[in-house]
């Protein structure tokens, strides 16, 4: 039978892996359970897998029609938890390599674009302001134990990192060769077997400037808010309810606005159970779809597996 200590590390973890299957949307990630802390000295390891498809509208003017894709990949990822004083804090390494497929029209022709590779890297540190003390599993449990209900005020900073594929002579690509700084505040509230959450992200790109052909493009930021409804049941089984909604992200290239800013909203559903006694599973999906006329409207559908040593 699973502990309640290692169920508790597992469930966070298999959340880890949605990030980057919701990516090729918006870059907004559904991420429950992100605050809640994680026992001292354990080592978090996460695998998984999804298919992400459905159909991407781009501007009249580049003469793209009937564009779909179809992403295959496979994240792998890393959680270390300690403190800072007092406080809860974790380190996350997330490593995504991608097979994808673009199909549609250009210029009333049939196109074809594959890539396959890896995406560019995340690495994310975060630290929780209120809430449970950093402390070993017994500790934890007996905060909670006592604390039956109980709120988190959490901060992060994730760095996403530009080592992914990257062709410069190419607009369609799985690296986005620049930095993406994602400053996070979320609040979590616990009673019980209920957890409710809600997080805030601004994303900062930097420059790219080697986009197609030596040209320079940026983004505006992306402003970003997601919001979760958790349930746990017994034994140690557990289900969530996410929505999310994005705004911003204008490219600039060569100082030319494109007026092409981005609205997306996502939701998704997991579900989740232990499997032995150190590792679980999860299967999720998520559904994004955009509120502009540029954009993506996209069905993810998963599963991730996690192990704690």
């Amino acid at each position: 039978m699973i502990t309640i200590k290692h169920n508790f590390i597992i469930k966070i973890c298999l959340l880890q892996v949605i990030l980057y299957f919701s990516n090729f949307s918006f870059g907004q990630d559904i991420e429950p359970r992100r605050w809640n802390p994680l026992p001292l000295k354990t080592n978090i390891l996460a695998v998984g897998y999804a298919n992400t498809a459905g159909e991407i509208l781009f501007d009249p003017l580049l003469q793209a029609e009937d564009v779909t894709v179809n992403v295959n990949a496979v994240i792998a990822s890393y959680i270390r938890p300690f403190k800072i004083g007092s406080k809860a804090a974790r380190f996350d390494v997330v490593i995504p390599y991608v097979n994808a497929t673009w199909k549609g029209l250009l210029n009333g022709d049939p196109a074809r674009v594959r890539r396959d590779g890896f995406s560019d890297p995340r690495l994310r540190l975060s630290v929780n302001l209120t809430g449970a003390p950093a402390g070993a599993g017994k500790e934890l449990q007996e905060y909670f134990a006592a604390n039956p209900v109980n709120t988190t005020l959490g901060v992060s900073l994730a760095v996403t990192v530009p080592l992914g594929q990257y062709f410069e002579e190419k607009l369609i690509n799985l690296g986005q060769n620049q930095f993406v700084f994602r400053p996070q505040v979320g609040f979590v509230h616990n009673w019980r077997k209920w957890s409710y959450e809600l997080t805030g992200s601004v994303f900062l790109f930097s420059e790219n400037p080697n986009f197609s052909n030596g040209q320079d493009k940026r983004l505006d930021p992306v402003f970003a808010v997601q919001t979760h409804l958790i349930k746990t049941f017994k034994p140690k089984y557990w289900a969530s309810v996410s929505l999310a909604y994005g705004l911003g992200g204008q490219s600039v290239v060569n100082r030319q606005p494109n007026n092409d800013d981005r609205g997306d909203v996502q939701y998704g559903v997991a579900f989740g159970f232990p499997l032995l006694k150190k590792q679980g599973v999860k299967f999720f999906y998520i559904h994004s779809e955009t509120v502009k006329d540029i954009g993506s409207n996209l069905n993810v559908l998963g599963i991730g597996w996690s192990v704690l040593f």
